[in-house]
């Protein structure tokens, strides 16, 4: 398992699959160790995934200072790997949480993203938080599945205050809540830093401002890839957060919720291949996405 030392000396770990270009990919959580992410459905056979365990996660160590979990300071030991793996750019992918990290990585190093894929990313760091409205409406694309009622009553309480996080609604966070997803959710018992969660997104994390201003003049391509039945974010506010970028292109998967690359890993391995490698031909999008994004 390789390893680097971050700026502070905390020994960050990092894990390799698969062969070809590297591909920096950071995890979501926020704070989750990357483990979750397998191979992506199979990308690794196509690139080199490269999967970053976050400080206070997964093989990495516990920082001596807790503040630097907060989302500002990991951007430094992105930057470190690149530097440690002796890249002068680098495609990157992050997922969910991640998703802020790589916006604010690509914001502060726009020079060194080569390709920026944002995979079902909340865009915290653009000021774009999902609201409950929106998470609730995507549930309500499920409510013929034979968990929605009492999942949904739950899920409701607890995006307006009211309850706590329940395992009962965590299918929304699944395109098909079949052995694959129940295995997968499973995985995530040890995987989190609660504490590293935390101060992740605290105050001072994001300046939505001037991360926005700073993206706007990215030159690097992005992919903007949502899934159609995923709340955080919806297709909608997935095209929202596109719309930031120079040169964007969104793409919604059909039937996918938060995690695109379980539910089918063809099409999102065909799609995320296509856009790494500038040939285009992703699969069509649904609900009004496009590819490109006009």
């Amino acid at each position: 398992m390789p390893t680097f030392r971050a700026t502070d000396g905390t020994e960050i770990a990092y894990h390799l699959r698969g062969e070809g270009e590297p591909l920096v990919v950071l995890p979501g959580g926020p704070m989750r160790a990357s483990a979750y992410l397998g191979d992506l459905g199979g990308l690794a056979a196509h690139r080199r995934l490269v999967l970053l365990d976050l400080r206070g996660t997964g093989d990495s160590a516990v920082p001596a200072d807790p503040a630097t979990y907060r989302c500002d300071h990991l951007v430094d030991d992105v930057e470190v790997l690149r530097d440690h793996m002796g890249l002068a750019h680098m495609d990157v992918l992050g997922h969910s949480a991640g998703g802020s990290l790589a916006m604010l990585y690509a914001a502060r190093y726009p020079q060194r993203v080569a390709r920026l894929a944002l995979v079902t990313a909340t865009p915290w760091a653009l000021g774009m938080p999902p609201t409950a409205e929106e998470r609730l409406a995507a549930a309500r694309l499920r409510e013929d599945e034979p968990w929605f009622t009492e999942a949904f009553a739950a899920f409701e309480a607890w995006l307006t205050g009211a309850g706590d996080f329940d395992p009962v609604f965590v299918p929304f966070f699944y395109g098909r809540w079949d052995e694959a997803a129940k295995e997968h959710d499973a995985l995530g018992d040890d995987e989190y830093n609660d504490e590293a969660a935390d101060v992740y997104g605290s105050d001072g994390a994001y300046d939505p401002p001037r991360t926005r201003a700073e993206l706007s003049r990215l030159a690097a391509p992005v992919l903007v890839l949502a899934g159609e039945l995923d709340g955080s974010p919806t297709p909608g506010l997935a095209r929202r957060a596109a719309d930031v970028f120079p040169d964007a292109e969104v793409a919604v998967q059909p039937g996918a919720g938060h995690h695109p690359w379980l539910d089918d890993p063809e099409w999102f391995v065909r799609c995320v291949v296509a856009f790494l490698n500038g040939s285009g031909g992703a699969p069509p999008a649904v609900n009004g996405g496009a590819w490109p994004r006009p």
